[in-house]
């Protein structure tokens, strides 16, 4: 029994091995037809793929050099700025030594014209230590060395050394060819190690570009290729909004570098800097080519494309008259009385109901060598700021309407003010008894007076001492920025100030205030404001850009929507009583008289300020000025225009003589005529 027993036990395991010894053949049959046909997958239904994706990762690309920007016209589709075709003769650095570096340049620099007037005495004393290493290293003592070897000194150190004890026969011992060769060598080593240094790009010859197209296997890192330059098809005209474009030479400023490298740009890239190419540089860049590297060579495999066109709000035309008219003007004040230190004009002229900015103009003037020279300063239309007196009125008729202190109809006499430890404070002239509207008519300065004493909660008494008992100022802040003044238009162009607001908010101070004798402002944001008040109340963003158009099917790719920023919080009753004032304001007996044609239909503010000079440059504020603006709009029943005169310190006696310029009238008039008869309105 137990012999049976042991052997029925051992047939159950042997038939449990065989059991597991075929499921185990089994799965290893069924691994293996597997196997076999995934290889028969991969090697011959996907074969044509995997070939491709190892082709594939033998492949590297690259893109070639900035392409060409997108051209820039105006409103009615004049070409204003291009790219024309430029040669650039380049060196791309290698491992080449300073010595095969300095033979390399004494080869290539007997094809080549070089201009090495910016030669300066420091890359001369440079190209002499690379030139002769072995006499420059005996320039240092054994003792500096040591020095250098135990960090007590630095390498930067050392090099100041030998370049101060090269001496004046070693440096006299050089050649013309010499010192060509060492601004050629300044070139090679200029700038980023790993980037393209820009030898020539004005003025390369045929024969200079071809003696470098077809050595290029010799002269190791010099290479040729065409790149572009900016051109402006009006000359100058409205040139400095453009803004400027980085060269080949440069690639990104430093200044921008963080910036750009951000939104993925390489160093060597050429980019907007400056005013709109800057603003715009998203769009008005290039794509570049890209190339793929193989083993079989370079292939193009996506061409490259100009950037995009910016359409802009200006015409070019009357851009150009303007700018003719502030040049004619300029000149023209210059000779006259008492204008000593008038060196400046601004033009705004915009669509006041879509904040389009139809031209703007800057320009200054400056005496040397008794010879009159105009240069731009369109910048200063939203850089610079001045005080812009009595023009501001209507907003300060706003705070007294909305705050009670000032009622439609209202009357008063136009007498001078007397506070304690001031000055009489008066307007312009007597102009006897004023409603509302006289009082913009004939730009009364006292009855601001009385409207802000109000406002600030102050009782007038004669030589009393005037106190603040709410926040006026910001009352008067608040309301003046819903029309622009204070705050930023919005124009799209980098840099823009909002003026400079006063800092001492004493009592006195406020009466000064309210008649634009405190507190700062640009011509644009004259611009704003008065356009605000021909567009009842409704302030919109001031904009140069209308569209940008793609340069590769020509379809629309931004439109600058109109945008309104604010609507000013008074009744509209109070805007319509000030347009209504100033119509007056332009009518026979008014201080805009005869600014603006009233066939135009015209209404507008008159603005004269008290400036100051520092006549000396010493950092002093010596000389007082009279400084004259100007802010209208026409039609004034359905305003299509505005405009925008400012001219600062247009007025200085030093004899106590009367007369003053009338240079911002004449501007005015003659700007205003050159619009209407450009549109053919009125």
């Amino acid at each position: 029994m137990k012999k049976k027993y042991k052997y029925k036990r051992y047939k159950d395991i042997k038939e449990i091995i065989e059991k597991r010894y075929n499921i185990l053949t089994i799965i290893v049959i069924t691994l293996l037809l597997f196997l076999f046909g995934y290889l028969f997958f991969i090697q011959i239904v996907k074969q044509d793929y995997y070939i491709e994706k190892v082709s594939a990762s033998k492949i590297t690309t690259y893109e070639g050099n900035t392409a060409p920007r997108g051209r820039i016209y105006d409103r009615n589709g004049n070409l204003l700025v291009d790219n024309e075709p430029v040669k650039i003769i380049y060196y791309k650095k290698s491992n080449l030594s300073s010595k095969k570096e300095i033979d390399l340049a004494y080869k290539v620099i007997e094809y080549l014209d070089i201009d090495y007037s910016k030669l300066t005495d420091r890359m001369i004393r440079d190209f002499w230590i690379q030139k002769y290493s072995d006499e420059a290293k005996l320039k240092i003592t054994e003792e500096e060395y040591q020095q250098l070897k135990e960090r007590k000194i630095q390498n930067s150190t050392i090099e100041s050394y030998k370049r101060e004890r090269i001496t004046s026969e070693e440096i006299n011992s050089l050649t013309e060819k010499d010192k060509r060769v060492a601004y050629l060598y300044y070139l090679m080593n200029k700038g980023y190690f790993y980037s393209e240094k820009i030898i020539k790009s004005i003025d390369v010859t045929d024969e200079e570009y071809a003696y470098i197209a077809t050595n290029v296997s010799s002269l190791s890192g010099f290479n040729v290729r065409l790149d572009w330059n900016r051109t402006y098809l009006y000359g100058n005209t409205f040139k400095s909004i453009f803004g400027t474009v980085s060269s080949s030479a440069t690639g990104i400023p430093s200044d921008l570098k963080e910036e750009y490298l951000k939104k993925g740009y390489n160093l060597e890239d050429r980019v907007g800097i400056s005013y709109l190419e800057y603003q715009y540089d998203d769009y008005l860049k290039g794509k570049k080519d890209v190339y793929e590297k193989t083993e079989f060579g370079d292939v193009l495999k996506e061409e490259g494309k100009r950037g995009n066109d910016l359409y802009l709000t200006i015409d070019i035309k009357l851009q150009q008259k303007i700018e003719e008219i502030l040049e004619e003007e300029l000149k023209k004040a210059k000779n006259e009385k008492n204008t000593d230190y008038y060196n400046r004009s601004f033009v705004v002229v915009t669509n006041p109901k879509t904040g389009e900015i139809l031209a703007m103009s800057g320009k200054m003037i400056k005496e040397t060598d008794d010879e009159l020279y105009i240069y731009d300063y369109t910048p200063g239309v939203f850089t610079s700021s001045v005080t812009v007196g009595s023009v501001i009125k209507g907003a300060s008729h706003i705070v007294g309407y909305n705050t009670g202190a000032l009622k439609i109809g209202e009357k008063r006499s136009d007498t001078c003010v007397k506070l304690a430890a001031t000055p009489l404070k008066c307007s312009w002239k007597k102009l006897g008894n004023l409603n509302d509207l006289s009082a913009l008519k004939y730009s009364s300065n006292t009855y601001q007076f009385y409207t802000a004493m109000k406002v600030a909660n102050y009782k007038y008494v004669y030589n009393g001492a005037f106190k603040l008992n709410n926040d006026a100022f910001k009352i008067y802040r608040d309301t003046f920025k819903e029309f622009g003044l204070g705050v930023l238009t919005g124009i799209d162009l980098p840099n823009e100030s909002a003026g400079l607001k006063g800092k001492n908010d004493t009592a006195g101070l406020l009466l000064d205030f309210s008649i634009g004798q405190y507190d700062t402002y640009t011509p644009l944001e004259l611009s704003q404001y008065i356009s605000t008040i021909a567009n009842d109340g409704s302030r919109m963003q001031l904009h140069l850009l209308d569209k940008i158009i793609s340069s590769y099917d020509g379809s629309e790719l931004l439109k600058f929507e109109n945008k309104e920023l604010n609507k000013v919080n008074t009744e509209q009753k109070y805007i319509e009583r000030v347009k209504t004032g100033f119509k007056e304001v332009l009518k026979i007996g008014g201080t805009g008289y005869n600014y603006i044609a009233s066939k135009y239909k015209p209404a507008g503010k008159t603005g004269t300020s008290q400036s100051f000079v520092d006549s000396d440059f010493d950092g002093l504020i010596d000389k007082e000025t009279l400084s004259h603006t100007f802010a209208a709009y026409a039609p004034y029943d359905n305003p299509i225009v505005s405009f925008v005169v400012v001219s600062p310190d247009v007025y200085y006696s030093k004899n106590n003589s009367t007369y003053t310029s009338g240079v911002n009238k004449r501007i005015t008039k003659r700007v205003s005529e050159a619009y209407f008869e450009l549109y053919n309105q009125g």
